[in-house]
């Protein structure tokens, strides 16, 4: 088994402490590892450290080689450009397949995710590893949901197509992010799971379903492999730069017949806000995280991070906040609106073009 883990990522809900020459997934946002060093640790009992494909931008090559020294560098992937994850998976596939066996099987990952069960994460991809290299299937991992979240997407199930520990479901249809009604219908229906992002199928089976679905995205791939393979950096940037940016959940998931989903607990967060961080951090007596020099009176429920070792930062009679002090700037926010915070970011890289 291979792994390929998709890290160009920005992370823009994460500012001020992710930034474009740092973003989320090189930060130690849960314990004292980045989410790519804790992303590749989780899976090394199962795949070698020379099977472990990292795709990221072309600007974050360093900051891979950095965090992960044990990964061979000529497995560090660096995209010209993003172009969403059907092209991600697209190029690490069209190399992947002249290093290894068409049928060897291919585990998909985000790079800043946090899996709190990871024994069982690893049973169930060596289960789903066997069943997709007999059966060559498409399989996604659903979310067990907990709750009528309205920041993931759905997978909804149909057909069951396999029984035993971990049942087995032809996938029906992609939800985008609901409002909580909808949210709240999925949850009583049994029948929906979160879009984890995390795939595998073989090699060769996911080459043919972006030839069959996805063919202009198949046939730039073909023709870039040559300039990517005699390192012919500014022909293969002007291909990939053309490359059709869309989700590989939408431009191949949603259409092949043999898409699978195996619904999954475990213990599973994507860290996609402030808001995720604060619920998985252990608080004080009211409710409170603090991370820094913080003197507090009368505050509850926030989260609190400062980097400065010298300035104090005082909150009195404050609720369900996030704030977040770095040396270049200053976040304070409602922590349910937590969100939003890309939103400043998008009002920053404006005003920049600006000037």
């Amino acid at each position: 088994m291979i792994a390929l883990i998709m890290a160009g990522g920005v992370g823009t809900r994460f500012w001020p402490l992710s930034t474009k020459s740092k973003p989320k997934q090189f930060l130690n946002i849960l314990g004292e590892k980045s989410m790519i060093q804790q992303t590749v640790e989780r899976i090394k009992p199962i795949i070698n450290y020379k099977d472990i494909y990292i795709v990221t931008n072309i600007e974050q090559v360093e900051l891979v080689i950095e965090h992960l020294p044990q990964i061979p560098e000529e497995n560090v992937v660096a995209e010209p450009l993003g172009r969403n994850t059907a092209a991600c998976i697209g190029l690490g596939a069209i190399i992947l397949e002249e290093k290894y066996p068409s049928d060897e099987t291919m585990l998909v990952l985000p790079a800043d995710h946090y899996i709190g069960k990871p024994e069982k994460f690893l049973e169930i991809v060596s289960f789903a590893s066997q069943f997709a290299k007999e059966s060559k299937n498409l399989i996604t991992f659903g979310i067990k949901p907990t709750f009528p979240a309205t920041g993931y997407g759905y997978i909804e199930s149909g057909e069951k197509i396999r029984e035993g520990k971990f049942p087995t479901y032809n996938v029906k249809k992609f939800k985008e992010k609901p409002d909580l009604e909808t949210a709240i219908a999925f949850l009583s229906s049994g029948n929906f799971s979160w879009n984890s992002g995390m795939f595998l199928w073989r090699i060769d089976v996911i080459l043919d379903a972006i030839k069959q679905y996805m063919p202009e995205l198949f046939y730039q791939l073909q023709k870039m492999k040559k300039s990517w393979q005699q390192k012919r950096t500014k022909e293969t940037k002007e291909i990939y730069q053309n490359l059709q940016s869309i989700p590989v959940d939408i431009g191949i998931m949603e259409r092949a017949k043999n898409s699978v989903v195996i619904p999954v607990d475990i213990d599973w967060n994507d860290i996609g806000s402030w808001q995720a961080v604060y619920d998985m951090k252990n608080k004080d007596k009211n409710g409170n995280f603090f991370e820094g020099h913080i003197i507090d009176i009368h505050s509850k429920n926030n989260y609190v991070l400062s980097e400065s070792k010298k300035k104090i930062i005082s909150l009195s009679n404050v609720d369900n906040l996030v704030i977040v002090d770095t040396k270049d700037a200053l976040l304070i926010c409602k922590k349910e609106k937590s969100q939003n915070v890309k939103k400043i970011v998008e009002l920053l890289n404006k005003k920049e073009e600006v000037t």
